[in-house]
């Protein structure tokens, strides 16, 4: 078990009782927000944050403002987050934007890496359902579930990783897929490569089955729509080490296709873990908005759905028309080092 270092700012007294019950005899140090950036290279770093009910404090503005400023400032580290709310909102979009910070300066995060509680702890009652617990003791248990999970992190690596390339594009027009398409071409030699498009199958939005109808067709690895999703879909994501996401910026949002595909990963998760699988992305946009899409997809992904987030796993490129993408001035070079440092973060 590593030594975990606790970032916090002006912690609530409620974060305090959490921290002092997820971290018992859980080696740590803490260190204030306000000096941590010159100590998370190449640690096990758990931010724990208090949030006013603005979101918006000055300390966790400046830590975000600080990874951003500095590549490598979180190089060779493992991150988890703590966020406390004295409010409703504002807890998942501070981690989402935390974590992109993070991520980009070099920090790589397990799957699932946000324990987060609104003032009134509502975004609890369900997980204190199932626990048979109070709201606040199911927020503790998981805040300590979340800190053991951290301090044992290893990332999982294999001698020939299989990655899925998943995408909704025209191959034809779209940027994002000769993107993609180069960058697991540098791969073929050293992994397994499998490309599923969902542009030319009826993919359908996820209808909001109860838990017990998904758990009835997730037996049958299939979900109440069946189609290209549980056929294909499902299976390739069970039997990949890596999924790479291509993400044309529609609207500030992923596509249509690349959302309901998201959201019907639900039924995956109810009898198989995601955890030791890497989530990889490529964010191309016609003017700018590529951190929004990042943060989408790492929130739905990594978050929520459990896949680790390597560090710096989104490339990102701006292009309009059609093969434009592809001419940008040192595109080659930047294509050749995504996919080095996806060799890197799979290959044992």
């Amino acid at each position: 078990m590593g030594q975990v270092i606790v970032v916090t700012n002006e912690s609530s007294a409620r974060l305090q009782g959490v921290l002092e019950y997820a971290l018992e005899c859980v080696p740590h140090e803490r260190v204030s927000s306000r000096a941590a950036l010159p100590r998370l290279r190449g640690e096990r770093v758990l931010f724990a944050l208090s949030l006013s009910e603005h979101g918006l404090d000055a300390d966790v503005c400046a830590l975000i403002a600080g990874l951003r400023q500095d590549a490598g400032a979180m190089e060779g580290s493992f991150g988890a987050m703590i966020i406390d709310g004295a409010g409703e909102f504002y807890t998942k979009q501070t981690a989402d934007m935390l974590a992109l910070a993070a991520n980009m300066s070099g920090c790589h995060f397990p799957g699932k890496p946000l324990v987060e509680a609104t003032v009134s702890l509502g975004n609890w009652r369900v997980q204190a359902s199932r626990r048979a617990v109070e709201p606040l003791e199911a927020y503790r248990q998981t805040a300590r579930e979340l800190v053991l999970r951290l301090a044992a992190f290893e990332p999982k690596r294999v001698e020939r990783p299989k990655v899925l390339m998943l995408h909704a594009s025209d191959r034809a027009t779209s940027n994002t897929l000769q993107i993609g398409s180069a960058i697991v071409s540098r791969l073929e030699e050293q992994c397994d490569i499998r490309e599923i498009s969902l542009q030319n199958g009826a993919i359908f939005d996820c209808r909001g089955c109860s838990y017990t109808t998904c758990a009835h067709f997730a037996r049958q690895n299939s979900c109440f729509y069946g189609g290209v999703i549980t056929n294909d879909v499902y299976p390739a994501i069970n039997e990949c080490n890596a999924l790479l996401l291509l993400c044309p910026n529609y609207n500030d949002s992923v596509s249509a296709n690349i959302l309901a595909f998201i959201n019907r990963l639900t039924s995956v998760l109810v009898y198989n873990s995601l955890y030791d699988k890497s989530l990889f992305a490529v964010v191309v946009s016609g003017y700018s908005g590529g951190d929004i899409i990042a943060q989408q997809v790492l929130g739905a992904l990594c978050m929520n759905k459990t896949f680790m987030l390597p560090p710096r796993f989104a490339f990102f490129q701006a292009a309009n028309n059609p093969g434009e993408a592809m001419q940008a001035p040192g595109i080659q070079e930047k294509i050749n080092a995504f996919a080095k440092d996806m060799l890197k973060s799979l290959h044992a």
